[in-house]
């Protein structure tokens, strides 16, 4: 049986290195509610590398990972920040050996300075509505 994973990988700025600091204790304190969930929802990974710059947050899926907790903390790093403008993110969804639904993506845009969805999508919703919308049997 194959089993499914949800993959990303995306830098958030939040301007500075004091921010930076108080961005892992904000990580810290969501992943401690998360634990407490039944059942938590998969956590992601966060670092500061030198590559990407001391006031920028890696996140990434340590395998797999749910990006609503990933939204979660960017909405809760632009509240404690102030920060403003877009942010967003891609996401793949792979299945461990071929299926016929075994892949999807998608992406999400948050405007920062609300905490609110601008737009989000999922490729598999695409595709469905576009062979849908030309009278297509789907195929996916």
């Amino acid at each position: 049986m194959a089993e499914c994973f949800t993959r990303f990988s995306c830098l958030l700025d939040v301007g500075t290195v004091e921010n930076a600091a108080r961005a892992l204790d904000i990580y810290n304190d969501l992943m401690a509610q998360n634990a407490a969930e039944d059942p938590p929802a998969e956590p992601f990974l966060l670092s500061i590398e030198p590559e990407h710059g001391p006031t920028r947050l890696w996140m990434r899926d340590p395998g797999t990972a749910d990006p609503q907790l990933l939204i979660t903390f960017v909405t809760r790093c632009a509240e404690a920040f102030g920060l403003a403008g877009r942010w967003g993110f891609q996401w793949a969804g792979i299945a461990s050996e071929p299926r016929i639904d075994g892949f999807s993506g998608g992406a999400h845009v948050l405007d920062l300075t609300t905490g609110q969805t601008i737009e989000w999508m999922s490729s598999g919703r695409w595709l469905a509505d576009r062979l849908a919308a030309q009278g297509n049997r789907i195929w996916i």
